[in-house]
């Protein structure tokens, strides 16, 4: 069976390196039949022109802080038998579609969410998980990492990230896709809920994989300090409005402060912000929660289809293989180098640098377009592993290879 054609949207708003570095890491996705659209502010748009990616992808202009409103103006121009999302602050793994794409194959299917990996670039930020209609969520236990079809659990659905999912194009057009009455936080809950309500089933897809680096926005600093919670409380409401009506609103909005103030004092104690940020802070999640009890809401409009026609991705360069390289954090600088020349010739690159110690090992993809691994030949990577681990060199260049291999595309041997 062929592999269906995928339009694979970005958007974004404000930050124009980091969408360059997320299309730069989709140039590398090892997928036959995909196109790009992103939606973004004159700024991004421009960064790409310069680029040179604007000539192959389909682009809008959209610059009002509102993401279910640019994520319905990409969808209304896709061209794919299925859409994916995902962030501009993420990159993904270069067999992220192959495998996002393969549970579609089951006509049931409607919808599939991968795994999102945090900033340190290997431990998991977002698995498997469901989410009533209060918006709490609660793990789901998976076997392995094969994909798995559920059902739509009772009072709740199963939860695709943002950042890492996929739909059936036209089934999104018809349900009118994201509801602008979520400008930020909780708009792909919001459309989870409306699936399972037409029982429409959703696949868990542990092998597809993004990386998400939790870019600074408008919303919140580069380490994560939030600048504002008025969204986070408008669109928590607007939820309950939807989906739980007068039901047990109290108790949830007590937990979301809580909650809230939870991670402030967190922050606090991490050096991130003060003791008056707190209460201002906490302000603005109450004028969201007021906000959210007049936002209009309007039952969802099918979104009538683009005229344009598909367009297939064309990368600058053709990743046609893939390698890895490995060494002594003293030889970083001419590793890099290598690095850099075999991108140039289209290899999808990993370079591992250990150092003589054991420091903990973090991934990151770099804007040179290579994914490099640092950290100690007798540190941890896997963050369920054992602190320390005695290993020479090549064992343990072999046994970070073969953690990736899939999920990067690397070969055996």
């Amino acid at each position: 069976m062929s592999e269906p054609a995928v339009s694979v949207i970005v958007v974004s708003l404000d930050r124009p390196k980091a969408l360059r570095r997320c299309l730069m890491g989709i140039e590398q996705l090892d997928y036959p039949e995909f196109e790009v659209i992103v939606v973004a502010d004159p700024g991004g748009l421009a960064a790409l022109d310069a680029e040179g990616f604007s000539s192959r992808i389909k682009t809008l202009s959209f610059d009002v802080p509102n993401i279910s409103r640019a994520r319905n103006l990409g969808l209304a121009q896709a061209a794919g038998e299925l859409v994916a999302f995902i962030d501009d602050d993420a990159v993904p793994e270069p067999t992220w579609l192959t495998f996002l794409t393969q549970p579609f194959q089951d006509t049931r299917v409607a919808a599939a969410g991968g795994y999102v990996i945090g900033r340190n670039g290997i431990s998991l930020q977002h698995g498997a998980r469901m989410i009533d209609r209060f918006g709490d969520h609660a793990p789901i236990a998976t076997q392995g990492n094969a994909a798995q079809v559920l059902d739509p659990p009772d009072a709740g659905a199963v939860k695709t990230e943002g950042t890492n999912c996929a739909f059936r194009r036209d089934l999104l057009l018809q349900m009118g896709g994201f509801d602008p009455a979520f400008a930020f936080y909780m708009d792909e809950t919001d459309l989870n809920l409306r699936l399972a309500k037409a029982g429409a089933k959703t696949a868990i897809v542990p092998m597809a994989q993004v990386h998400h680096g939790f870019a600074a926005s408008a919303r919140r600093t580069q380490d994560r300090m939030p600048k504002t919670l008025f969204d986070i409380g408008a669109s928590q409401i607007v939820l309950l409005r939807k989906h739980a009506g007068t039901q047990q609103v109290g108790p949830v909005l007590d937990r979301v402060r809580s909650d809230q103030r939870a991670r402030l004092i967190r922050n606090m104690v991490a050096g991130t912000c003060e003791p008056r940020d707190v209460g201002h802070l906490m302000e603005t999640l109450e004028a969201g929660f007021q906000d959210g009890e007049t936002r209009p809401i309007h039952p969802p409009q099918p979104i009538a289809a683009g005229e344009a026609p598909f367009r297939r991705f064309e990368p600058r360069i053709r990743f046609e293989t893939s390698g890895h390289l490995a060494g002594r954090s003293w030889t970083a600088a001419l590793l890099r180098n290598e690095a850099r020349r075999r991108v140039r010739a289209g290899e999808r690159t990993t370079l591992i640098l250990l150092s003589p110690t054991a420091f903990f090992h973090r991934v990151r993809f770099t804007d040179d377009g290579f994914w490099e691994q640092t950290g100690g030949l007798f540190g941890k990577s896997d963050r369920n592993g054992p602190l320390v681990r005695v290993a020479g060199f090549r064992r343990r260049v072999i046994g970070e290879i073969a953690r990736v291999r899939q999920v990067r595309g690397l070969p055996i041997g």
